[in-house]
């Protein structure tokens, strides 16, 4: 039903991506997403050691012989090093992983040049999740395989460009030669189709994910993510540089008011702790930790499997295409 440069360059049948979800994206939810037609995600920061990272690729291809993509976030980390991220990138190397999502500062700069050339030469194909066309344009100049633009939409860490899925993936698709991915605003099949009639050639979404029944998190959570709205997540961590979108809670309000009184880094840190966000998507309290979620969940109202899920939307998209090419025939 799809064929795009997305579908073409992995061999998958639906240009959907799962976006990276630290605890959440690990082997069986992977290969879920991979086996359902999609392209499911590994994130490599679930992983303290190399033997730890390699095990789970090899458990993933265990369960599933399609491809999907490992994520590697350059930030900050009080948990997460430099030497981490080296080590994800050479293990990706050596594994022959089929592509790996980068989000954060460039990996020429993390890890040198050297790297990029080790990937190429390993056949991993690299995509980097940016924010801004002059971010794309780096990308696309040291030799990365396509280009995530995710709008401030999304849940995570988008630029603090603050700039739309709308107006950034048009702005991207027709200045780069390499293939554009949405990310932001997506849940459904159509907004698919306007990301496809914008120019990009797949999309990638997490919220949306969350809310399937392999997903292995507490029930309480998917719940949450039916009832509340698009307006339900807030953007925090401007102050320490490090801007985040979540969903509205306790814990957020009070992240914005040790903000809003210039609170410091030592204050927040134990606040927004991975450590407590891995508990909360176990013991299902939302209040608890900062859950990273986007305004997509607005456009969440059932639990579908993977599969039910990707069937939908592509059945959506299709549908929504046939509609506006009939509106311009009409």
């Amino acid at each position: 039903m799809f064929k795009t440069a997305i579908t073409e360059m992995f061999g998958i049948k639906y240009p959907i991506i799962c976006g990276a979800m630290m605890w959440l994206c690990k082997p069986r939810f992977c290969a879920a997403v991979s086996n359902a037609g999609g392209m499911g995600n590994l994130t490599a920061g679930n992983y303290e050691t190399a033997d730890e990272f390699r095990t789970a690729i090899r458990e993933t291809r265990k369960l599933t012989d399609k491809p999907f993509m490992i994520a590697i976030t350059l930030l900050p980390s009080v948990r997460i090093t430099p030497e981490h991220h080296k080590m994800y990138i050479a293990v990706c190397a050596e594994e022959k992983v089929a592509g790996i999502e980068f989000s954060g500062t460039p990996v020429d700069k993390v890890a040198g040049m050297g790297a990029v050339e080790m990937l190429q030469k390993a056949g991993v194909k690299m995509f980097h999740k940016v924010g801004a066309l002059r971010h794309a344009l780096h990308a696309e100049k040291i030799g990365f395989d396509g280009i995530y633009a995710a709008g401030i939409e999304e849940g995570g860490h988008p630029l603090s460009d603050d700039v739309t899925s709308m107006i950034l993936t048009p702005k991207i698709a027709q200045t780069v030669k390499i293939p554009v991915v949405t990310v932001g605003g997506i849940a459904d099949g159509r907004t698919m189709a306007a990301a496809l009639a914008l120019g990009a050639q797949g999309v990638m979404m997490a919220s949306r994910f969350i809310a399937t029944k392999e997903c292995e998190v507490h029930d309480n959570i998917k719940q949450e993510l039916i009832r509340r709205q698009e307006f339900d997540t807030v953007i925090y961590g401007k102050s320490i540089g490090l801007q985040g979108r979540g969903l509205k809670s306790k814990v957020l309000e009070e992240v914005l008011a040790i903000e809003e009184r210039h609170g410091g880094f030592e204050e927040l840190i134990p606040l927004l702790s991975g450590q407590k966000v891995k508990e909360a998507w176990e013991n299902g309290d939302v209040n608890y930790a900062p859950l990273m979620v986007g305004q997509s969940i607005g456009l969440i109202n059932d639990i579908p499997t993977c599969k039910e899920l990707m069937e939908r939307m592509a059945a959506e998209a299709k549908d929504s295409l046939s509609r506006a090419n009939n509106a311009c025939n009409a």
